[in-house]
Formats: structure tokens, C-alpha cells, sequence
């Protein structure tokens, strides 16, 4: 009997060491495969376009983390990102066609205005739909399915369902600028994935969004308020939102309302096949960051193999799927 339960103990820990490396070994793997078909994958000028294509999804993918470890899920931040980066460009031109006069003589905010109003402007509609969720006990997935629609109306509002272009160079550089070789909405990606990582592991609040996530009912006669836990979490994706809009906006030189368009899947893939449960309780910021650049390398790989952008769509669907799947398949071996 000893030699039975030893074994399904070993067995336990290998599919669990099993399940958090899996997403390393599938992004070497796609690395590799790549490379193989086609030489050129590795060159460093493709290499950083890779990491500046993940940084602007991976920024709101770090958010979209807090919210599903907390049993969540956002579908308005595509909106939200088209929402953020038009309030940055109104901010950065001092009003557009007479609507919104910011400046008297019409002149231009600097980019650090700018930034603040598109952030400001994610959080505030995070933190909005995290109190109907926490507070109105409406499902996450209604709220942020109204959202999305909500924001991208707001977006469309704002714009006159045109784009607001031509910033200035130093608005500009936060999307196209470089610090050495390194692009700076990498920078700003591995910065924001930092700072969760560490909220996430050192603080009260990162406890407590894990135990949210494992058991709502536990964390709630333990002490923890489950209902400011929930509105922050989904605060933080706000945020992220709001920051990502306005990288996206510097780095085309342009906000208009349909930007952001599916990036809550991409969001939510990237989350997913980093090993982040559905089910809440479960996950990490570098398996966010490993699940973004595994969808990244995947994208680019079948784009330079000149795949059908509809086929690529069919393979990121595959690829949630069988992650969701696998996840699955970890945790009933696993126990």
C-alpha cells in the first residue's frame, strides 16, 4: 500500500511540475520549428518585431491575469484600448473638430498628459465594471460583454468614427522609439510584467487575489473583502487598458475606434496558454509572459510560412482549446 501511494504521489508531482513547464517547452519547440522551415525566423531584426508585436497585447495580458485568478474574464478590453488611445490623442492635439476645445488656442498637451488621461480613462472604466460585477453580483462575462459594446461606442463618439492623427515626436516615441536596440513598448511590458509578478507574489493584495480565485466563499470567512478584491482586479486591467491604448496610438501614429479589435482574445490566449486557470487560483505573470510570446512566435512563424490569415485564426482557437484541455487533463492527474 506504501509503495502504491509513492507512486501516485510521484505521479501527482510530475504532471504538476509537468503542467508549469509545459508552455516553455512549447514556445521552445515552436522556436525551433520555426527556424527549421524557415531560416530567417531568427533574424534579430524579426526577433524584435516579435517582441514589440506581443508587448502591446502582453501589457493587457498581465492585466487580464489579475482577473482570471480572481475567476473573471474581461471582454471589453479591445474597446477599452480603442477608448484610452482617442482620449490620449484628444488630450495630445487640445481637442479635435471644435467638439472637444482642451486648449484655448489649440495647441497640443504634452505626452505625459496624454498618457495619464488614456490610463486614468482604462481604470476608471475597469474599476466601474468590477463594481457592477462585485457589488451588482452581475456575471463578469454580461458586464464586459455590455462594455465592450459601451466603450467601443464611447470610441466611435469620440473619434466621429474617423481617426485623430499626427502627434508630436515625443508622443511618438513611447510606440516607435528604442533604448538601445530594445524597442520601448518592450521595455514597458517587461516593467508592467515585473511589477505584477512582484504584487502577485510579496503583497497582501496578490494573496488575496489567488484566494479569491481558489475559493471565493473560504477567502470571504477568512477576513478577506472579496468585493474590493474583485472591483481591483478588474481596476488593474483597466490600467492596463489605458496604457496600452496609448502605446498603441504612439506607435501608429494614429487612434481611431476600431484599434484594439480582438485583442481580448489575444489577451485571454495568451493568459490561458501561459497555464493560468480558467477556474481562478491558478496561474503566474511569467506564464503570462511565456503564454504571450508563445502566441507571438506562433503568429509571426505562420506569417513569414505565408499561412491564410484564416488559418491562423483556426490554429489560435485549436491552440486555447487544447490549452484549456491540457490544464484540465494536469490538475485531475495532479490530485
Amino acid at each position: 500500500m506504501s509503495s502504491i501511494s509513492l507512486t501516485t504521489t510521484h505521479r501527482a508531482q510530475t504532471f504538476a511540475i509537468l503542467g508549469r513547464i509545459a508552455p516553455l517547452i512549447f514556445l521552445l519547440a515552436l522556436v525551433v520549428l520555426f527556424a527549421i522551415l524557415q531560416p530567417r525566423f531568427l533574424m534579430p531584426l524579426n526577433l524584435f518585431n516579435i517582441l514589440r508585436q506581443v508587448s502591446i497585447y502582453g501589457i493587457i495580458a498581465v492585466g487580464m491575469t489579475f482577473v482570471i485568478l480572481a475567476r473573471g474574464i474581461d471582454l471589453s478590453v479591445g474597446s477599452l484600448v480603442a477608448m484610452s488611445g482617442l482620449v490620449a490623442a484628444v488630450v495630445a492635439k487640445g481637442g479635435i473638430d471644435g467638439r472637444f476645445l482642451l486648449s484655448a488656442d489649440g495647441a497640443g498637451y504634452a505626452w505625459p498628459l496624454a498618457a495619464l488621461a488614456a490610463i486614468a480613462a482604462g481604470t476608471l472604466a475597469g474599476y466601474l465594471q468590477g463594481l457592477a460585477v462585485a457589488r451588482l453580483s452581475v456575471p463578469a462575462f454580461v458586464v464586459t460583454l455590455g462594455g465592450m459594446t459601451v466603450f467601443r461606442g464611447v470610441a466611435l463618439t469620440i473619434g466621429n468614427g474617423g481617426p485623430v492623427s499626427g502627434f508630436d515626436e515625443a508622443f511618438g516615441w513611447w510606440g516607435r522609439g528604442m533604448i538601445g536596440p530594445v524597442p520601448v513598448p518592450v521595455i514597458l511590458f517587461l516593467i508592467v510584467a515585473l511589477l505584477a509578478h512582484f504584487v502577485l507574489t510579496q503583497t497582501r493584495f496578490g494573496r488575496a487575489v489567488y484566494a479569491v480565485g481558489s475559493n471565493p466563499d473560504a477567502a470571504r470567512l477568512s477576513g478577506i473583502n472579496t468585493t474590493r478584491v474583485t472591483t481591483a482586479v478588474y481596476a488593474v486591467i483597466g490600467f492596463c487598458s489605458g496604457l496600452g491604448g496609448f502605446v498603441l496610438a504612439s506607435r501608429l501614429n494614429s487612434a481611431e475606434a476600431v484599434a484594439g479589435s480582438g485583442y481580448e482574445l489575444t489577451a485571454i490566449a495568451a493568459v490561458v496558454i501561459g497555464g493560468t486557470s480558467l477556474q481562478g487560483g491558478t496561474g503566474s505573470i511569467v506564464g503570462t509572459v511565456i503564454g504571450a510570446l508563445l502566441t507571438g512566435v506562433l503568429l509571426n512563424g505562420l506569417v513569414i510560412l505565408n499561412v491564410s490569415p484564416y488559418v491562423q485564426q483556426i490554429l489560435v482557437g485549436l491552440i486555447i482549446v487544447a490549452a484549456v484541455a491540457f490544464d484540465s487533463f494536469v490538475k485531475r492527474q495532479s490530485r
